[in-house]
């Protein structure tokens, strides 16, 4: 019988449909969920928050008259490339923290967040930028942060579920290189970077569930779901033009998959092992997910039905496989 997957990572080009995958996904039953997705409860990680919190510190130290650090405007992509691998570096303390079952409690929650960006930054080989500013702007940056790096704070702790025995951990990110790029792409770019970034305990677990859309497709749903006013949100917030052109032209996970020695995998060279992770790709590159940001009352069965059956056939797959290699 296929096993109950332990981490899931859900990858695909931004508006793709990852987070309407998570909300449909939560909306089932747990029976229906072991049982046909093969998933336990779930436990959700999404850089997404982190990327958000790097704009609001850009914007806050450009309004101080500073470098921005990680963005010079809010609508370029990255100064520094090596912060892709800063994202994936706070995705491993936030489930390392799941699995010890740790609580942050720092006495504020901006100098907890700035503290947590050097340190990421320092171990991916880029300079450590918030312990140089001097006091009074350090101070000034942090009390304009507060309220939004509370609120990252209260989430991330908000998900410790007690223990991880029976769940499934779904970790969410999209990665990618400019348009017209051919793989292998350049480190740090795209996922053959980011994913030898994970920390090992996270990469003896995982499966991929690749959610397949063409960078066309994806430039057209983020326009369409992209919400100014709810900038932070999972469900509706808008990638820039610049940065989809120049971060997300492309992806390399196609590469990756017919380069991995091993049918439906996707190998994974981190720190002098290799690791092979199972993949399967949900086709959405005719949409079957946009109308999960409806409510959930207008829903249409049918609707419902093609997204159901196509998450669970991938589901299914990469669980017979993750079973298959834990009795080898």
């Amino acid at each position: 019988m296929a096993r109950t997957l332990d981490v899931v990572l859900l990858l695909a080009l931004p508006a793709s449909g990852k987070s309407e995958v998570r909300r449909y996904l939560a909306s089932l039953s747990p029976e229906r969920s072991e049982r046909e997705m093969h998933l336990g409860p779930t436990t959700q990680l999404d850089d997404y928050p982190y990327v958000h919190m790097m704009r609001r510190v850009s914007q806050e130290l450009r309004r101080l008259g500073h470098d921005g650090v990680f963005f010079d405007s809010d609508d370029l992509p990255m100064k520094d490339p090596r912060d892709w691998g800063t994202l994936i570096e706070l995705i491993n303390e936030d489930f390392e923290d799941l699995a010890r079952q740790r609580a942050a409690a720092p006495p504020a929650a901006a100098p907890w967040l700035l503290d947590r960006f050097d340190g990421a930054r320092a171990r991916v080989g880029a300079a450590p930028a918030f312990r140089q500013l001097s006091a009074g702007v350090r101070a000034a940056l942090a009390a304009a942060l507060e309220s939004d790096a509370l609120a990252v704070l209260r989430d991330k702790n908000a998900a410790l579920p007690g223990t991880l025995s029976g769940r499934t951990v779904v970790i969410e990110f999209a990665r990618g290189g400019p348009e017209g790029a051919q793989p292998p792409l350049p480190e740090p770019l795209g996922y053959r970077y980011s994913l030898s970034r994970l920390s090992d305990a996270i990469l003896e677990r995982a499966v991929i569930l690749y959610v397949w859309v063409t960078p066309e497709e994806s430039r057209r749903k983020n326009r369409e779901r992209a919400d100014p006013n709810d900038p932070g949100s999972i469900l509706h917030h808008g990638v820039p033009t610049a940065v989809m052109l120049g971060d997300y032209g492309c992806d390399d996970m196609e590469w990756l998959i017919t380069h991995s020695g091993k049918p439906d995998t996707v190998r994974v060279e981190a720190r002098g092992r290799s690791h092979l992770l199972p993949v399967a790709r949900f086709d959405n590159r005719v949409d079957k997910t946009s109308f999960v940001r409806e409510d959930p009352a207008c829903w249409r069965p049918a609707e419902v039905e093609a997204l159901h059956q196509g998450l669970s056939k991938a589901l299914t797959r990469l669980a017979e496989q993750a079973s298959r290699a834990a009795v080898r």
